[in-house]
This record gives structure tokens, sequence and C-alpha cells, in this order.
């Protein structure tokens, strides 16, 4: 009997050991990290973001297992200055990356990301991580601008958006050579991919001019899943940038019609698709217990394209606006048994990334990423955010902060001037489509807005602008 409870109780040791210590090598283990960005979609094209028509199931399940964010920010509203402070963890306007001049970087461009810009995947690879970015740069077509001299071991995907390099002959030629005709917007209402001589490259190289658009979610997917798999054994990090719903809108064939929202329903829905084959890759493989995935969106919905820009729900404005639909953008947190379940209505922003993938990862995060701030508390153990304030840059001017729960608006001509002009305050608790006023309510949050904008002003060093240099 002694011997058989010794044996016993030996046994049990064993097993609560093995138990232990898989549980603490859940988190031993540095993760691997996914980012998801879609290009332009709003807040409102989610249907866990309550759209009534478009189906994210995958989406869905992703913001059910792990953490949905109410009140998550871009730097920018449109699309280079956004990527850039995404990858960098700091604010455009410090590293050339937005500009009075031009709002993005265009094939005629010569400007790009200074190579003095330190990335996530900078950093990451020097850890021993496997790099990967798929999708839509945006940050500098010229070599030394591209994916692979930032930090990625490979890339495929476009340097730019899917509406550039419009070809104005092959337009005409092909709609019966018709004089103008690009002029009258059916190369929107009706596209096709010869009608833009975007280059779709694979590291430095160009592989083909025009390629099929209809089939680039479907490739950035492929392309993604590959990645996994030949890195499932070590740390990697893959960035899938989509180049939709950017217009020109385009879905593969399996997906034409099958939303009841339209073109633009279809390509959300095929995006969500992308993201449940990720997911089922990662479970597939065993490794999902291992990888943080965030998923988000670059900018809001490009509204003057009507049902084909998509929704920001109740948000005021869209994209190239300072108002909360063209900044504030769907956000989910998934990394099973690792993050704590919830929504969470703190503040957070694509500028936290890099701090808090490297606390993940027990990187140092470098002094120069000052806007950076490690989400990874509220993450892993529901803590508040470490953020309560937010920027919110057009161009090269501010025209928003946002201080905890209120957000004040400044006169865009005379921040350009120099000079300090509130011209509004909003509670973004109570009234998150900004239509109520309260600036004469508040005098001391008005006071504290302004002290805030000089504060920030007086941290910028001026730099070259980068979206400025043109051929």
């Amino acid at each position: 009997m002694i011997f058989l409870s010794l044996r016993f109780y030996t046994v049990a040791a064993v097993l609560l050991f093995f138990c232990f210590y898989s549980s603490c090598n859940l988190t031993a283990r540095t993760p691997n990290v996914v980012i998801i960005f879609a290009d332009d979609m709003g807040y409102g094209d989610m249907s866990n973001n309550g759209h009534p028509s478009i189906r994210t199931p995958y989406l869905d399940r992703i913001a059910y297992e792990g953490q949905k964010w109410s009140n998550f920010y871009v730097a920018a509203p449109v699309c280079t200055p956004s990527r850039a402070a995404l990858l960098t963890g700091r604010y455009p306007i410090r590293n050339g990356m937005c500009s009075s001049v031009s709002q993005v970087l265009f094939p005629e461009s010569t400007g790009g990301l200074p190579e003095s810009e330190i990335t996530i995947a900078d950093l990451l690879s020097g850890e021993g991580y496997a790099t990967a970015m798929v999708g839509k740069w945006h940050l500098g077509h010229l070599p030394e601008f591209l994916p692979t001299k930032h930090g990625f071991d490979n890339w495929f995907g476009i340097p730019y958006s899917n509406d550039m390099d419009l070809d104005r002959k092959t337009v005409t030629a092909l709609n019966g050579g018709e004089l103008g005709l690009w002029h009258t917007g059916k190369h929107w209402d009706d596209p096709k991919s010869e009608y833009w001589r975007v280059p779709l490259m694979h590291g430095d190289q160009i592989i083909k001019r025009s390629p099929d658009q209809s089939l680039l979610t479907k490739m950035y997917t492929e392309h993604s899943v590959e990645f996994i798999k030949d890195n499932a054994d070590k740390p990697f990090f893959l960035y899938l940038a989509h180049s939709m719903p950017h217009v020109p809108l385009f879905r593969s064939e399996k997906f034409i019609g099958r939303s009841t929202a339209g073109i633009y329903g279809d390509v959300i829905e095929e995006i969500d698709w992308s993201v449940g084959q990720i997911i089922k890759t990662l479970e597939s493989l065993e490794i999902s217990e291992h990888t943080l995935v965030v998923f988000t969106s670059d900018n809001g919905p490009w509204l003057p394209f009507q049902t084909q820009g998509g929704s920001a729900g109740l948000l005021r404005g869209g994209k190239g606006t300072t108002w909360e639909g063209g900044m504030r953008e769907p956000a989910i947190f998934w990394w099973p048994q690792n993050i704590e379940p919830k929504i969470v209505h703190g503040i957070g922003s694509t500028l936290d990334l890099i701090a808090t993938i490297c606390s993940l990862a027990n990187i140092d995060l470098p002094t120069k990423i000052e806007d950076s701030l490690d989400l990874s508390n509220t993450l892993l153990h529901g803590q508040e955010s470490l953020r309560n304030e937010m920027i919110y840059y057009r161009r090269q001017t501010v025209e928003a902060i946002r201080l905890g729960s209120f957000k004040g608006h400044f006169d865009h001509e005379a921040s350009e001037k120099g000079e300090i002009k509130l011209k509004a305050i909003y509670n973004l608790d109570e009234d998150p489509a900004e239509a109520f006023n309260v600036k004469e309510s508040y005098p001391d949050i008005a006071l504290a807005l302004c002290s805030k904008y000089l504060e920030h002003k007086s941290s910028i060093t001026p730099v070259v602008d980068q979206l400025a240099r043109r051929k």
C-alpha cells in the first residue's frame, strides 16, 4: 500500500510538472507575429462592428476569441504615412513620410522610407525571426526603399496603390476609342486590370505589369500561407497588407455575387476568407498558441465612391479626414491561450504595435521610437491601456488631438501659420459621431488640448519631405 501510494504521488508530480511546463512554455517562446492590414476598410465594414449585410465570420470569430478594440487609431488618414507609422512606431512628421505637397507616394516619386528608420521587421530580423512582407508596400518603389531594404527577407506584392499607373490609352482603346473616356469614371464602374500598369513584384524584380487584380487577394493569401508553413518551426513575422478594398475593386470568381452588399461586400468577404485561411493554417500546424495575429486597416473608407467606398458606421467622415471615420479603425488582436478575450474601450494605435511586439519578444525598444506605447499588459492581463492621447495629422498639420474622452479640432489654416485656434471639442465617449460641440462647457479641457498641441509641436524636428521628392 505504501509502495502504491508513493507511486501515485510520483506520477501525479510528474504530470503536474509537465502541465506547468507546458503552460509556461506558451509564453516562454517569443511569439510569431502576423499583421493583416486592409486598405481603406471602414470602421463599420465588419459584421461584428454592426454591418447588416456584409458577412465576416472569421473576423467575428477572432474578435470573440481575442480582443476587439473600439478606440484604435492609425496615425494618418491616407495610405503612405499610415503605413510608415505602423512599421516605425513614429508619427510620419518625424521621418518625412507626410507632406504639405502630396498626401502619398506616386510612381513619379523619388522618396521613400529613409534607411535610418527602424521597422518592426528590422528588430525581429535581428533576433532571428524569418520575416516576409506580402501585398501593398507604398513606402517607396525605388530599389533603396523596398521592403527587402527594411528588414524583410522577402516580398511579394505591389509597390503602391492599385489605382496608380493609369494607362489612359488602354482605357479608351478597350472602350471603342472614345476620347476622354477615363474622365467619365467608367474605369471605376467596370474596371479591367489592363487599365492600370501597376507592377507585381517579387523581391526587387518586376514579375508582371497589369497583373490580374481579381487574383491579388487570393495570391497574397497563398504566399502568406506558404511562408507560414515554411517557417512553422521557428519564430516568424508576416506583414500581409491587402490591396483591397481600395478602388478599383476586384475579387476572384468564387466571390462574385457572394455578398448582398454588392461588389464592396464581395471584396470584404474575400478578405475575411483570407483571414480564415491564415487562422486555419496556424491551427493545422499547431502554432496558433504561439502566434499573435493583428487585424486592422490603414485608414477609413473612401466615401466619394459611395457604395464602392465602404462605411465608417456611426463615425463621422472617412479617408483623408481627421474626423473619427478617417482614422479610427476596426482592430482585432488574437492569440489563443494568451490574450484575455474582451472588448477594449481604451485607446490604442498602430503606432503601438512595435513597442508591444518588442515587449512580447523581449527586445529593447530603441529610444528614437518615441511615439509607441506597450499594450502588452492590456492584451495579456486586461489592464488599462497606457495610451491616453492621439494626435490627428492631415498632411503636415495637426488638425485634432484626443485626450482621454475628449477630442479637440483645430483650425487648419491657423495651424499652418503656427497659430492655435481651437474650433470644437467633442466628448467621444458620449458622442462618437462628433455631432455636438461642447467647447464652451469645458474650458479646462480646452486649455489642456492647447497645451498638448504646443508640447507636441515642440518635439518635432524638421526633416526631409520624402513625399515631395519627384522626378
